[in-house]
């Protein structure tokens, strides 16, 4: 699944580049995402690294990665990818997704999803996406619950962190038959969201 240029009047999510490595550095540093041990912010001098996994995971048919630009700053502010591709029944998961402090708890992740979630339930005919969390992570939790979103548990011990330790993971999911529904919902909330700015 190779990642297409997807866009609406709030963000454009750029097929993932070197290029991006300077301006995703900077978008890492507001907040000096790194520190926070639960999430995949690569630390400063580790982007490049971080950006040719990525196409790794791209090339080998399992990962669809992008940069986050917001279209009004006409900043990159963050990335997200989709990973752990299946192709019968064709499924993904939505993650990796960082972006720049001030972006956060705004309508960016709402704007971002809903292109995400339409392009994997229209274009690439998905009958689900996922989500797959750290269960320190309550922000990402509550995030991906704002989404509409339904928890169906958690894998114990299921991954490592960048520090080594295991993480306990939450999972969560979103079929093409709640897809209508969390369209609506997401179309909403990103209206409400826009109109409190």
């Amino acid at each position: 699944m190779t990642p297409i240029q997807l866009e609406n009047a709030h963000v454009t999510l750029e097929p993932l580049g070197l290029h991006h490595v300077g301006p995703l550095e900077r978008a890492a540093a507001d907040g000096e995402l790194w520190k926070l041990w639960f999430t995949s912010v690569p630390s400063p001098g580790q982007m490049t690294a971080y950006v040719e996994a990525a196409l790794r995971g791209q090339q080998a048919g399992r990962m669809s990665p992008w940069a986050v630009r917001e279209n009004v700053s006409g900043e990159i502010v963050g990335t997200t990818r989709y990973y752990d591709i299946v192709e019968d029944p064709p499924r993904l998961a939505i993650g990796y997704t960082w972006y720049a402090r001030r972006w956060q708890r705004s309508h960016l992740n709402t704007a971002c999803k809903h292109l995400l979630f339409a392009n994997a339930f229209q274009n690439e005919g998905a009958v689900a996406v996922e989500f797959h969390t750290d269960a320190y992570n309550q922000d990402s939790q509550r995030a991906i619950e704002r989404l509409g979103a339904h928890r169906e548990g958690v894998l114990r011990a299921h991954k490592r962190r960048p520090d080594g330790s295991l993480r306990d993971t939450v999972c969560y999911s979103v079929l093409a038959t709640e897809w209508p529904d969390v369209d609506r919902w997401l179309q909403l909330r990103l209206s409400r969201l826009i109109s409190l700015r």
